[in-house]
C-alpha cells in the first residue's frame, strides 16, 4: 500500500469521507470545500512519504505551518476543522487509530461580536431600493421583497436564494425553508414582509419570468414557447433563478447606495433580526428555533451584543441595581434604575 494509502488501485479516504458526508445530507458548499481541503492534506503528506492514518507530530506542526504561511486566519481554522472531521471519521469508521490531531496546539480565533444595524438604518435600506431601481418597477419590487424577507425571517443568504413560492403560507406569515444540514424550519413574516412579498409576486416576479420568454422567443424566431417557471421565489432581470451570489451582489449595492459602513453583508440582516428580536423581550430559545440553530451557545453570543437585554436583566435581577439615595424625599416606588436610561423601545422586526 502506498503511504498515504491514496494512490492508484487503491480506495481513496476522500471519496469514502464525502461519500460519508453526502449521506448526512451535506451541502454541495460543504462537499466542494471539504473535498478541497482533504485532497490538499492528503497530497501534502503523499508528497512526503507519511502515512495519513499516523501522522508524527513534527509532520502535523509543519503542515500546520504550511497553512499559516499560504493562508489566513480564519481559513486556517476553517481547514483544520475539515481536517478532524476526517481524521474523526476515520477512527469511527475503523481506517485509522484516532485523531492525531488531538495532541497538536491550534491557532483559536478570537471570537467577534456579529456586526448589527440599527432600525433607521434597515430603513435606510430600505428606501435605497427605489433610487436603485428608478424605472423599473419589477426589479424594485424583487429587491423590497428580498430585504424585508430576510430581516423579517432571519435567513441565510442560500436558504433565501432556494426558497420557493409553494413554501410560502401568506395568510399565516410563514416561509418554510431548507436550512443546514438539510433540516426544514418555518420563518415568520410580519406585516411589512408579507405586503412586500404580495406586491413582488402580483406585479413584480410575473413581469420577470415574461423577460425570461421574451428573451428566448427573440433568439429563436417563430418560437411560441411560455417561460419555464422555475420553483424559486426571487428571479434576476432575466427571469432565472437570482441564486445566491445575484442576491449577495444585489444586497451589497443596496447597502453601498445606503451608505451603510464597510462590512456590512447579507448575514448582517440575520444578525440584526436576531439581536431586535432579544432586544424586544423575545426568549433565547424562541430566537434559536427561529434562527435555526441546533445548539443554543450559538445563539447566546447576540446577548452580548444587544445591550439593551443585558441592561433590563440586570435591572429586573440585582439587588442594588435600582436604589434610592438616602437623603432623598422620592418614594422608592419611583426610583430609577441606577444604570441609565431605559433602552428605547423598537418596532418589531418587520
Amino acid at each position: 500500500m502506498s503511504p498515504a494509502g491514496h494512490g492508484p488501485g487503491h480506495t481513496d479516504p476522500r471519496s469514502q469521507f464525502l461519500l460519508a458526508l453526502q449521506a448526512r445530507d451535506a451541502s454541495e458548499h460543504t462537499l466542494r470545500s471539504y473535498g478541497a481541503t482533504i485532497g490538499a492534506y492528503l497530497d501534502w503528506l503523499a508528497e512526503r512519504g507519511v502515512d495519513w492514518r499516523a501522522p508524527a507530530r513534527t509532520e502535523l506542526r509543519g503542515y500546520l505551518a504550511h497553512l499559516s504561511a499560504a493562508t489566513a486566519r480564519t481559513s486556517v481554522s476553517q481547514r483544520l476543522a475539515a481536517i478532524r472531521s476526517f481524521h474523526r471519521w476515520a477512527a469511527r469508521s475503523g481506517l485509522a487509530a484516532g485523531d492525531p490531531w488531538g495532541a497538536i496546539a491550534t491557532p483559536r480565533l478570537p471570537r467577534r461580536l456579529p456586526r448589527v444595524l440599527e432600525i433607521d438604518q434597515i430603513e435606510r435600506l430600505l428606501e435605497a431600493v427605489e433610487a436603485e431601481h428608478a424605472g423599473d418597477d419589477a426589479l424594485a419590487l424583487r429587491d423590497r421583497a428580498i430585504v424585508e424577507v430576510a430581516y423579517a425571517a432571519g435567513l441565510r443568504i442560500s436558504e433565501l436564494a432556494a426558497a420557493a413560492p409553494s413554501a410560502l403560507d401568506l395568510r399565516r406569515g410563514e416561509v418554510r425553508v431548507m436550512g443546514k444540514g438539510r433540516k426544514e424550519r418555518v420563518g415568520l413574516l410580519g406585516r411589512p414582509a408579507i405586503a412586500a412579498l404580495e406586491a413582488y409576486l402580483e406585479d413584480g416576479r410575473p413581469v420577470l419570468l415574461a423577460r425570461q420568454g421574451s428573451r428566448r422567443r427573440g433568439s429563436r424566431a417563430g418560437s411560441t414557447a411560455p417561460p419555464d417557471d422555475p420553483d424559486v421565489l426571487f428571479l434576476n432581470h432575466l427571469g432565472r433563478p437570482i441564486g445566491v451570489r445575484g442576491l449577495r451582489y444585489r444586497i451589497d449595492r443596496l447597502c453601498r447606495a445606503a451608505g451603510l459602513p464597510d462590512g456590512v453583508s447579507p448575514h448582517t440582516l440575520r444578525h440584526s433580526f436576531a439581536t431586535h428580536l432579544l432586544d424586544g423581550g423575545a426568549d433565547l430559545r424562541v430566537v434559536q428555533e427561529l434562527l435555526g440553530h441546533e445548539s443554543l451557545a450559538t445563539t447566546q453570543i447576540y446577548t452580548h451584543v444587544s445591550p439593551g437585554r443585558l441592561r433590563a436583566a440586570y435591572v429586573a435581577a440585582h439587588p442594588r441595581a435600582v436604589t434610592t439615595p438616602a437623603s432623598s424625599a422620592t418614594p422608592a416606588s419611583s426610583a430609577t434604575p441606577a444604570v441609565g436610561p431605559e433602552p428605547p423601545t423598537t418596532r418589531e422586526p418587520a
